[in-house]
């Protein structure tokens, strides 16, 4: 089943304005949902629709008015540093966990798209680690998203880069992710393919950059 109309959470960054480009020249309504008012015309360039909200402080009928009414939702959001760990767990961490219930309440129960990061949730980064309160809340929203009844796939892709989409390689779970990056604009159409494919479904797929197709490669 196809997923026409999509909500993207963190729909200034860069994956999500390749995921917007790509689903609008498909024919898909997408509704980005944005922190401020100034990106809103970004995201109407992009094939958008803008939707502003503060992911942080939003209520539980709020999600659920976000999540109403679409096939598909893509969590693309993160803190990116900014504003100290407390930011980064209300982002990455409490907000994740905040939308994944609202899918989950959903009567129309949306697929559910996560976008993580290759080491989560099992990562061996040490809390005295700047990098720590990035890792520990992406590990605690994707267990909490995994032991959730949502149709949830959750993607790991390694260094991201701005270099256009070939082909991935699905990676093993052991496998150094160190030294490989993946292309944003592939984390997007990842992000898209897993969207139509119920094979996906229950599946964290850690990968880079590589010869096949994505389609094909998942």
């Amino acid at each position: 089943m196809t997923a026409d109309r999509i909500l993207i959470i963190g729909g200034h960054g860069h994956v999500a304005k390749h995921v917007t480009q790509h689903a609008s020249s498909q024919g898909r309504h997408v509704d980005s949902v944005i922190r401020r008012e100034d990106q809103a015309a970004d995201v109407v360039a992009w094939g958008g629709n803008p939707v502003v909200a503060d992911v942080t402080s939003l209520q539980s009928s709020q999600w659920d008015d976000l999540v109403t009414g679409h096939d598909a939702v893509v969590w693309s959001a993160g803190a990116g540093g900014k504003g100290g760990p407390k930011n980064t767990y209300a982002v990455d961490r409490d907000a994740c966990k905040e939308l994944v219930d609202a899918i989950a309440r959903s009567p129309h129960k949306p697929r559910f798209v996560l976008i993580s990061w290759c080491g989560s949730p099992d990562h061996a980064i040490p809390s005295d680690h700047d990098f720590f309160p990035y890792a520990d809340a992406k590990a605690d929203a994707d267990r909490h998203t995994m032991g959730s009844p949502v149709r949830w796939t959750i993607l790991g892709p390694v260094t991201l880069s701005h270099e256009p989409a070939t082909g991935i390689r699905i990676m093993a779970e052991d496998e150094d992710y160190k030294g490989v990056s993946v292309s944003r604009e592939a984390v997007a159409l990842t992000a898209l393919a897993c969207l139509d494919d119920e094979g996906t479904i229950g599946r964290f797929i850690r990968f880079c950059d590589g010869p096949r197709p994505i389609a094909q490669a998942l």
